[in-house]
């Protein structure tokens, strides 16, 4: 199979779909994996990584998905990407259909084959992709809640953790699933 990994142009999304250990394992099963020039930089990954492990790097993304029979990505495509997927096209993101009409039609409208990390289950009915996403996002939900206290950010100027003489924060998570338990150990 021909693989693309272009690079991610949603504000503040670092993170790059395959890394270097991962295209090598593809490469060994005979795939050729095709990497937008930079893709990686934000994740600490340089071309020269992927060029080490017998990936090509093409100069731009629409040379990837051009050449690409599957394209994989962290996050959904954006509307300015939606012109450069073919038809039958596999676009392996998350998705988050549910949170988008325009995506869901979008993608409906290319004809795209689209597979949702979200929804990808073992033998268990687990989710194996999702599971650990979910576990960061309810470690940085506490993080990012100790951030909004602080004055500068116009909060109470609450020390989440307190300090000698001064108690700590109370914290209130809202769930118990897998966000919320990891919140709950960060918060603790």
């Amino acid at each position: 199979m021909i693989i693309g990994v272009v690079k991610e142009i949603k504000n503040n999304e670092n993170r790059v779909g395959l890394t270097p250990s991962s295209v090598s394992e593809l490469i060994k099963d005979l795939n050729t994996v095709y990497v937008e020039r930079s893709a990686g930089l934000g994740s600490g990954f340089t071309d020269q990584e992927y060029l080490n492990v017998g990936a090509k790097i093409l100069t731009d993304s629409a040379a990837v998905y051009a050449k690409s029979e599957m394209i994989v990505k962290v996050k959904e495509p954006l509307s300015s990407e939606y012109n450069l997927i073919r038809e039958e096209q596999i676009i392996f993101t998350y998705f988050h259909f549910a949170s988008s009409e325009e995506l869901t039609v979008g993608m409906q409208a290319r004809k795209a084959i689209c597979i949702s990390y979200e929804t990808v289950e073992d033998q268990l009915k687990r989710l194996p992709l999702l599971i650990p996403m979910s576990e960061v996002a309810g470690r940085m939900s506490v993080q990012q809640g100790a951030k909004y206290l602080e004055k500068p950010q116009h909060g109470k100027g609450v020390l989440l953790g307190g300090v000698p003489g001064v108690p700590p924060a109370k914290v209130v998570i809202l769930g118990g699933g897998v966000v919320g338990t990891e919140a709950a150990k960060m918060a603790a």
